[in-house]
């Protein structure tokens, strides 16, 4: 039997697009990077780098800072886009329609759609933040297929039993979710624990 301290770490890919919503990313990236055990593998968009700035401030540097390893959206030869690298999933946060597509008809044009297919193939977890709205035909169809495929569609939508304060607190309660999608524990959000009693 290996010994638990020789065990590889957990990889997961995290993939952000150009579509808005890039603090779902960043937000995934800093709450995984602080998992023991846990190995981040960060693909960042072009379209990204440009929305990551104009929502959040930050630059492709500081973002690129929070993951384990970063990859070059080009570098189709990088260690993710082969089913024999070992990850245990992927997340795309936010996804973009374009990509998406591309997921849904296997076109590996970059890194992320890239990896993406490997994980599809390997049977592994893939996640899509999916950003638009409202749907056309096509994107229903694109999600329809990438379900069928063994991928999860997970629209960032926020929920308000818990009582949010705040957006950090919204995206927070979002992102856990993606985590426990992983199957990684973690103590980041409260847990639905029922109804109240209505008062009297």
């Amino acid at each position: 039997m290996p010994d638990s301290q020789t065990q590889r770490p957990r990889r997961i890919v995290v993939a952000i697009t150009g579509a808005t919503g890039a603090v779902y990313g960043l937000r995934l990236l800093q709450l995984l990077g602080a998992i023991p055990g846990v190995e981040t593998h960060l693909v960042l968009s072009d379209a990204a780098v440009l929305t990551l700035h104009q929502e959040t401030g930050v630059g492709r540097k500081d973002i690129e800072a929070q993951a384990h390893v970063v990859h070059k959206l080009r570098d189709i030869g990088a260690s993710i886009a082969s089913g024999s690298f070992q990850s245990d999933g992927m997340v795309v946060a936010p996804c973009s329609m374009k990509t998406l597509a591309a997921v849904a008809h296997g076109l590996s044009d970059n890194l992320i759609t890239r990896a993406a297919d490997v994980v599809l193939k390997e049977r592994r977890r893939l996640i899509l933040m999916v950003r638009e709205t409202p749907f056309n035909l096509a994107h229903l169809r694109n999600m329809t297929a990438v379900t069928e495929m063994g991928g999860i569609i997970f629209p960032p939508l926020p929920s308000f039993y818990h009582h949010p304060q705040s957006i950090a607190e919204m995206v927070d309660h979002t992102v856990a979710r993606v985590i426990d999608l992983l199957g990684i524990e973690h103590s980041l959000a409260p847990r639905w624990n029922g109804l109240k009693a209505s008062e009297t």
